[in-house]
Parts: C-alpha cells; structure tokens; sequence
C-alpha cells in the first residue's frame, strides 16, 4: 500500500506544478491536502512518510482519533460540514476549517478554542439547494459576523463546485469564488484574505488554472483506501 499512496501522491503533485507552471504560477503557491475520509491512520501513516504534511478530514470523531494516533506530525484541516456541537471536538488541533458559512459557528468557535483557528467561509457558488455555504451575496454579512470574533482569523474562501462529467463544467465556480476573494481582499485588507479552497480528486487542475491555494484531494491519492 505505500508505494502506491507514494506514487499516487507524487502523480499529483506532478500534475499539480504542471497545471501551476501552465497557467503562469509557482506550484509552491497551491498547498495539497489530502483528504483521509474513511482512510485508515496507517495508511495516513504512510503518506506521511512520503513527504504529504496536509491532511484533512470530514467527519470530527475521525479527525480526533486520527490525530490522537498521529498527533502533530500532520497539519489537519477540517473540511465537511461542521455542526455547532461538534466543534469542540476539533479546536485542539485542528489548523483551519475550510467550512464555515454561519455566524453563529463561527460564533462557536471563537468560545471553544484557546489558541488561533484559520477559518474559511464556505460559499455556494453553484446555487444547488444540497450544497453548504452562503449565498455570493451574503458573503459580506458573514465576513462582518466572524472577522471580529477572538481566536477566529478569517483568512479565504471555499466552494464545492457541481459534480460533473467534465471538469470544465466546474469552471464558472472556481471563476466566481475567485471575483469574490479579489472583492473581500480589496473590502477587508485588514484580514489578509488571500486562500482560495476550491477543486477536489476531479477538476483540481482546474481549480488551480482560476486561482486556487488548496485544493482537497482524496480519493486521487488514496483510491480504494477510501471507506
């Protein structure tokens, strides 16, 4: 299992400083995280001994006993749907939560952590009904509602583009998450809002070709490890 974890990983890191260096960009600026949904702490093991520091996790009591195993070996990111009583469960390592779309979360947050969480609001840019995230014009209340709030440092923006046949087809996402970080750096400077978590195992490259600083890879890297 490892040399295929490593061999996957470095496919993708090769497609990723190939799409970067295309579209005019250093690869150093796309930050790869490895998504472990239902991959076992030995496998994550294994692709951090290939060199993978990133992880991120969907779901809290898997975070947790991950990093329980592993502990500060790995960066860890949380990047599903976050519910307001989970978040204690995840503030004690967790570096940044790619999915927060509501005050009051991040209202939850800000009370439970004791140390700097980066946060990235979600936004739903495709308009689908099961999709998280706010809607592109409520963007700016919630920037408002979170940016102020102790130990919560908003810092981008993240989307889920529609699941599609061609990766193309996810263009017009990427592209509008993209307009709406340029907007928020240029209204909020004070923040630094400079990340843009867009693309997954499907259309990462062309989340990167529009701007993307992390891409959420899974199952491009760890296949049928995936529960």
């Amino acid at each position: 299992m490892e040399m295929n974890v490593r061999q996957s990983l470095e496919k993708v890191r090769a497609r990723i400083a190939e799409t970067a260096g295309t579209a005019g960009r250093n690869p150093s600026e796309v930050i790869l995280v490895a998504v472990t949904k239902g991959v076992s702490a030995e496998v994550v093991a294994e692709a951090l001994s290939a060199g993978q520091s990133h992880f991120g996790e969907n779901r809290t009591a898997e975070a947790a006993g991950k990093f329980e195993a592993l502990g500060e070996a790995a960066t860890w990111h949380f990047v599903g749907r976050l519910q307001r009583n989970k978040v204690k469960q995840i503030t004690p390592f967790i570096s940044t939560i790619h999915s927060v779309d509501t005050v009051p979360l991040a209202m939850e947050i800000s009370k439970r952590a004791d140390r700097d969480v980066q946060v990235l609001l979600e936004v739903n840019t495709s308009g689908e009904g099961t999709k998280a995230g706010v809607a592109p014009k409520d963007l700016w209340k919630l920037i408002d509602g979170a940016a102020g709030l102790e130990r919560v440092k908003v810092r981008g923006l993240m989307t889920m583009a529609p699941l599609v046949a061609d990766e193309e087809q996810a263009r017009p996402s990427f592209r509008l998450l993209s307009s709406l970080l340029n907007e928020a750096s240029v209204r909020y400077p004070e923040l630094g809002i400079q990340h843009l978590s867009m693309g997954m195992s499907q259309d990462y490259r062309v989340a990167i070709e529009e701007g993307a600083t992390m891409v959420r890879v899974g199952r491009a890297i760890f296949g049928p490890a995936m529960r």
